[in-house]
């Protein structure tokens, strides 16, 4: 993932404001998701190989077997999510680090988790040179963990948002009782790994859960103890 030049030239920025411009006919509304969005350098967080694809709406392979989200999902979650300026963010999966980034420039307290060293170690040096090379307002330092995301950060709970990139048969209770009061949990749950429903859970005063269903998406598996 990481480049020798960290470059955006304005054919890049054409094509990510036509990206944004198709995000928005599909229905992405947030228009702080969009403008972050519209900023962040997706072709950087790509193997050189699918640069020139980069702002298509579609998923792509990464490092360690995984994949960079397509960027509709990317912004769906996120729209979902609905980040507030300090919100403290668990992030399960950090990929390439470009959720991570939008999320961060939301102003987002994030803390992120990725089963895989080497990903985790990447992402982690992509992101700081990102950040440096396109000076990016970054309101809090982030935390990054190489460990079983399906346990959550039990030391640095409780969350306002958790965000899961990946598909679980069902929501780990590990992660819901790391929220706090009026937190919610976006997550793509599902018994078959073809297809998922992205699901919202808010926690209630009373301990309980809201439960919201959303659209159909595909993920990779969550794996882990409370996972695949």
């Amino acid at each position: 993932m990481n480049k020798a030049e960290l470059i955006d030239t304005f054919k890049h920025q054409g094509q990510r404001n036509e990206l944004i411009d198709l995000l928005q006919s599909k229905g992405i509304s947030n228009a702080s998701v969009l403008e972050v969005m519209r900023l962040i350098p997706r072709h950087l967080f790509l193997p050189v190989d699918f640069e020139s694809h980069a702002y298509e709406d579609k998923a792509f392979p990464i490092e360690e077997g995984q994949t960079i989200s397509q960027p509709y999902t990317v912004a769906y979650q996120t729209q979902l999510l609905n980040i507030k300026k300090g919100d403290k963010v668990l992030e399960i999966g950090t990929g390439s680090g470009y959720q991570a980034l939008v999320l961060m420039m939301l102003g987002a307290e994030l803390y992120s988790i990725e089963r895989h060293a080497l990903l985790s170690q990447l992402s982690i040096a992509l992101l700081k040179d990102v950040i440096k090379a396109f000076k990016f307002k970054i309101d809090y330092q982030p935390h990054f963990l190489v460990g079983d995301g399906t346990k959550g950060w039990l030391q640095k709970a409780p969350f306002d948002k958790i965000i899961v990139t990946a598909a679980a048969p069902a929501v780990p209770k590990a992660l819901v009782n790391q929220l706090n009061v009026g937190g919610s949990i976006i997550i793509p749950v599902g018994q078959s790994l073809k297809t998922q429903k992205m699901v919202r859970l808010t926690k209630k005063e009373d301990g309980n859960f809201s439960t919201e269903v959303f659209d159909e998406f595909s993920f990779v598996p969550l794996l882990g103890e409370n996972g695949w």
